[in-house]
């Protein structure tokens, strides 16, 4: 993760601050429940309270202590004690290092996916709007690249707004999965914990209890998360790639906002480049990085190692404020995209009416014309306007083939044919 990349919020998340001051909650309400259990003194958890919940653990004392330990959260326990005072050897009881850091890990997962679906909802309010905006505004389908049949710029967008409800819907899911809590001690069989005490932590700290969780929370939960976030990514980069395509010169549909005093290259004084989308293309491919070894994470030895570990610091951070700040970028974008109806409608036309193609041909077969014979005589007709000859219409009307009187046949060159349903679809994207 890089600065350029990330928003405070999302970054605040994987502070180190943030990090101890989650452990520190779950080691002093593990002590809580323990003292309620009688396991520990009930002054002992009071005084834990007292002195660590407005304390500002030192992250370089921690780092100087693991360069003795070679362990962190002993190196943080360590550092607590210094804090606390002799109260502090009864936090702790029962519990292994995986309690806290897997659940702490947990919290910010949580915490992270919270910031992803606000995100994701300024994502659909822009396409929402924008969609609304341009919902009557024809312009060209294309399938591989080529002119098809007539759609709607706001048809367009609905199908992406669509495609963000499942990418919330997602996240939701990803959310529930992985906000579990393990406070189950040593291989996770709870010998020197009492599984109140899980519960009683996983309460306060928002989450779920693990149902087993050997001596680590598995990580098929993990690797669903990151999988979510990877299928987020990928739509993020289909909409990035189709605003690319419409801005393209020879185009020119639709345009990233070029701010006044923006410059679009260091050599060439007229560019102005999908700069925006281009980033959030590749900031997809990196949220995507994080999937693969979510998976390879999945397979640890017997009831835990710590081959996930490293892993983990590295993605949890950057896939998680890289797809934050993708999201609030791509908001951006739609809420500010520049679109160009009169250029929809002079690429509509640039093939002289082949978009009409097939009511043509359907036309023809309605009328008594085999399909493979109406296929043939469109197909003809068409070809000749590829080759740049004339237009469509005067070929059809001039082939003595094509039967149609000529106002049936001028009557099928109607785009509002094309756009007839468009209300239908935004009832079912949109609601009634």
């Amino acid at each position: 993760m890089i600065t350029r990349y990330s928003r405070p919020d999302a970054v605040a998340i994987w502070s180190q601050e943030t990090k101890y001051r989650i452990w520190f909650e779950i080691e002093a309400h593990a002590a809580t429940r323990m003292a309620e259990l009688g396991v520990i003194p009930a002054e002992a958890a009071e005084a834990i309270w007292a002195k660590g919940k407005d304390a500002v653990f030192d992250a370089d004392r921690i780092d100087e202590i693991e360069r003795t330990t070679k362990h962190d959260v002993i190196a943080f326990l360590t550092h607590v004690a210094e804090i606390v005072g002799d109260e502090a050897r009864f936090l702790h009881q029962g519990m292994t290092s995986s309690d806290v850091l897997d659940t702490c890990f947990a919290v910010q997962l949580a915490r992270s996916t919270d910031l992803l679906l606000a995100g994701v909802d300024r994502v659909l309010a822009a396409l929402e709007t924008r969609a609304r905006e341009h919902k009557d505004t024809v312009c060209v389908g294309r399938s591989h690249g080529i002119h098809a049949e007539p759609v709607t710029f706001g048809l367009k967008l609905a199908g992406y707004h669509a495609e963000f409800q499942r990418a919330r819907r997602r996240l939701v899911a990803a959310r529930e999965e992985i906000a579990t809590c393990a406070i189950s001690g040593a291989v996770g069989t709870f010998a020197n914990v009492d599984p109140a005490v899980e519960a009683y932590v996983a309460e306060k700290m928002g989450l779920q209890v693990e149902p087993v969780s050997t001596q680590v929370i598995p990580r098929d939960r993990h690797a669903a998360w990151f999988a979510a976030l990877g299928v987020v990514a990928s739509s993020i980069e289909r909409l990035a790639t189709e605003i690319r395509h419409l801005q393209r010169t020879e185009v020119l549909e639709a345009e990233e906002f070029f701010d006044k005093g923006q410059k679009g290259s260091s050599a060439m004084p007229h560019k102005r480049n999908p700069i925006l989308t281009e980033n959030l293309t590749g900031l997809a491919r990196l949220v995507r990085s994080a999937v693969v070894p979510a998976m390879e994470n999945v397979a640890l030895w017997h009831e835990r190692d710590i081959s996930h570990s490293s892993v983990e610091r590295g993605i949890g951070p950057d896939a998680s404020i890289h797809l934050d700040f993708a999201l609030h970028r791509l908001a951006g974008v739609i809420e500010r995209l520049n679109v160009y109806p009169e250029n929809m409608q002079k690429n509509l036309d640039r093939l002289g009416g082949l978009v009409f193609s097939q009511r043509v041909m359907l036309a023809l077969t309605q009328a008594g014309m085999s399909r493979e014979d109406a296929y043939a005589a469109v197909q003809e007709n068409a070809m000749k306007v590829w080759r740049g000859e004339g237009r469509f219409l005067d070929f059809l009307k001039a082939d003595a083939r094509v039967t149609l009187p000529d106002a049936e046949l001028e009557a099928l060159f109607d785009l509002g044919y094309h756009t007839k349903h468009v209300d239908t679809v935004f009832a079912r994207v949109f609601g009634s």
